[in-house]
């Protein structure tokens, strides 16, 4: 049995800027900062991690904040994801029905640097959701390196099977997916439908790597192989 764990953002689906925007409002509204993450890189970081380093380049003390401006911040997503010009990536919904299928070899669940209110929220908004019972979440652990072993734990939980870290497969679209798949001994395999280039996650280590999910025979060899 292995356990797919699928990252959301540039992976699974685009949401048309909606968490960014939820975020510099937020900002702005609680904290009078305008443009707050103008130059933060935010594929692959936790939400957390995302607020904070914001806060440190304003020079804003960090103490009691960053819970409230994710409140703050699910409030302003549940709106902005309405308006979004979001899209499903490539090929996504085909590969999450073959594996789906497939249900004795493969459990399907999430890994993401998003909060889990946060994730729930941009899957529903696509029609996604039913197919992760659960996951990792950027609300689990602010660095994305430690968030394996928590999906593990609740996949054990839930379904009564041995699972360990090399047991999983993470599927990312950004070198940080990858680092947090070897860590812990995982596969990885790595699409270029987010902010990466096929060359820069071919560098970066991933076990397989492809420009989408289109092919999704190949994705299941991939996948079979690990």
């Amino acid at each position: 049995m292995k356990l797919l764990l699928f990252d959301i953002d540039g992976t699974l689906v685009d949401c048309g800027g909606a968490g960014s925007r939820s975020l510099h409002i937020s900002f702005a509204e609680m904290l009078g900062v305008h443009n707050a993450f103008e130059g933060i890189s935010m594929a692959g970081k936790t939400d957390p991690q995302i607020i904070r380093e914001a806060l440190t380049k304003h020079s804003i003390t960090h103490n009691g904040l960053i819970p409230k401006l994710l409140d703050i911040y699910i409030t302003n997503l549940q709106s902005e994801i309405v308006k979004s010009d979001k899209r499903i990536m490539p090929g996504v919904k085909q590969a999450l029905d073959a594996v789906t299928g497939r249900a004795d070899d493969f459990l399907t669940g999430i890994l993401t640097g998003n909060i889990e209110t946060g994730a729930r929220i941009k899957l529903n908004s696509f029609g996604l959701d039913g197919y992760f019972r659960t996951g990792a979440f950027g609300s689990d652990d602010e660095d994305r390196n430690r968030l394996l072993p928590f999906a593990v734990k609740r996949f054990k939980s839930l379904t009564g099977c041995e699972i360990s870290s090399k047991d999983c497969i993470v599927i990312g679209d950004t070198p940080r997916d990858v680092e947090c798949a070897k860590l812990h001994g995982a596969g990885c395999v790595a699409v270029a439908t987010g902010p990466y280039t096929f060359e820069e996650l071919v560098d970066a280590g991933a076990d397989s790597v492809f420009k989408t999910l289109e092919n999704t025979s190949a994705f299941m060899d991939a996948i079979n192989s690990l």
